[in-house]
């Protein structure tokens, strides 16, 4: 991976202070109701519409992205109680989230350790035959890119059956890397991970989070490092997440990130940082109840 791709990350509380300006710009232009919330995902599919040159061109996304919420406000102003919809057919991250919850109710205990992605090349490569081009087309990724996806989620499996890790040195290994994360020890969180150890960011398109995974031990600790900036009004917490101890990202009293390990032996394998404001809500409603 080249080291630039490393910069794109973006600091968590940046991420929720834009998101959270854009809804306020949306709001001021189109009053409260559902709209406002629409008008900011749409934003964000346009954003993520763009190939990777365009976006690179971009100087100050959040400049483009609120000239965008702009645009389609004015759009809707002269019939505010047209209903928007969208004519480019599901997008493939909705798409991977339907196929990952069939592949769970399928094999559950194999693959709750992978990916969305990773999970469906995986079983639609090796359980059904389907041909790598038909998998790339599906998530939008070239096929190289998923020839190395189904070849990390055989490592990892095999990683994890090799190298069992009780709930003991899973929480050890977690708070090591919490405390990582805090100090922002980039070396220290790097000797947690293993070398071709990888990070997937779920921003779901509704923030703008990293499109592909990150490689590697020294650029997954710098990234994660970078979305973890040290920041006055966020907070990194470890916390039960998907039965196992995880680490999750606050703005203020909101959750902003939730982060699972996937942990072998004494060392960090994968890692899945959930941005995606549409999956948070579960979380932050459970904040609210205490």
């Amino acid at each position: 991976m080249r080291m630039e791709s490393v910069g794109q990350v973006v600091p968590i509380a940046e991420l929720t202070e834009e998101r959270h300006h854009l809804l306020d710009v949306a709001y001021w232009m189109l009053g409260n109701g559902p709209g406002p919330d629409n008008v900011v995902d749409e934003a964000y599919r346009q954003w993520y519409g763009l190939s990777d040159h365009e976006r690179a061109r971009i100087v100050q996304p959040r400049a483009w992205l609120v000239k965008t919420v702009g645009g389609i406000c004015v759009a809707r102003l002269p019939r505010p109680d047209r209903e928007h919809s969208r004519t480019d057919g599901q997008p493939a991250s909705e798409r991977y989230e339907i196929l990952s919850q069939e592949l769970h109710q399928v094999m559950p205990n194999m693959l709750e350790s992978l990916s969305p992605t990773e999970q469906a090349a995986l079983v639609l490569n090796n359980a059904f035959g389907t041909a790598r081009r038909t998998i790339a087309d599906l998530g939008g990724q070239p096929q190289p890119e998923c020839r190395r996806l189904t070849g990390r989620a055989r490592r990892s499996l095999q990683d994890r059956r090799a190298r069992p890790t009780t709930p003991q040195q899973h929480d050890a290994v977690t708070g090591a890397v919490h405390d990582a994360c805090v100090a922002e020890e980039v070396g220290l969180l790097a000797s947690l991970l293993v070398p071709d150890v990888t990070v997937y960011f779920d921003g779901g398109g509704k923030i703008r989070a990293l499109v592909r995974p990150v490689h590697g031990r020294q650029q997954v600790a710098r990234s994660l490092l970078t979305l973890l900036a040290r920041h006055r009004r966020v907070t990194l917490d470890t916390h039960p997440v998907n039965g196992r101890t995880g680490l999750v990202v606050r703005y203020d009293r909101q959750v902003a990130g939730v982060i699972s390990l996937d942990v072998a032996g004494s060392r960090v394998v994968q890692v899945w940082v959930t941005l995606n404001p549409d999956k948070l809500r579960s979380w932050n409603r459970s904040s609210a109840a205490r």
